[in-house]
């Protein structure tokens, strides 16, 4: 519990992680973070632009020098090929979530007033309910769910945070 508590007192790290396409990798590297003490706040995974390799969004939070070291001991590992810590680079990120939300006939407008201000994509409607597709920046998409929360969030489901640096040096 201490380990944690001073870990998690540290600022966010958005962390990717290119590596080999193979069984295991997810686990050798959650375990690089379960090792110092630090929790995963947000997981990414999907198959690279080149072939054989995948690349991971880590989102922790942490002091500096306990980042530092995740990241010299991802570098380590056999089936990484590449690790960044985004904290000081210029990126576009993205999540995407998806809200069921209660509609009673005589919130329906309201709460489709809301959605569109977000420019969130109703994708469902039944009877006493709406599904919503919104993507955007965390904060965006905390901001929804707030919003949404007064009218009854039934259920919901985020991506983990996408994240490319910006410009054309790859990442």
């Amino acid at each position: 519990m201490a380990v944690e508590a001073v870990n998690n007192a540290g600022a966010a790290h958005t962390i990717s992680v290119l590596v080999a396409d193979k069984p295991g990798v997810l686990v050798r590297v959650a375990t690089v973070f379960a090792r110092r003490g630090f929790n995963i706040d947000s997981l990414a995974v999907s198959p690279a632009h080149q072939k054989g390799l995948s690349r991971m969004t880590v989102v922790t939070h942490g002091k500096e020098e306990g980042v530092t070291q995740i990241v010299k001991q991802l570098d380590k590992l056999i089936d990484v090929v590449h690790v960044y810590d985004y904290a000081e680079m210029d990126v576009v990120s993205r999540e995407m979530a998806i809200v069921k939300v209660r509609t009673p006939s005589d919130k329906r407008s309201a709460v489709m007033e809301v959605a569109n201000i977000f420019r969130a994509k109703s994708v469902d409607i039944g009877k006493g309910s709406v599904v919503f597709e919104i993507t955007g920046s965390s904060s965006k998409l905390d901001a929804f769910e707030s919003m949404m929360d007064e009218f009854g969030i039934i259920e919901m489901m985020r991506t983990g945070k996408l994240i490319l640096r910006r410009g054309e040096t790859p990442t």
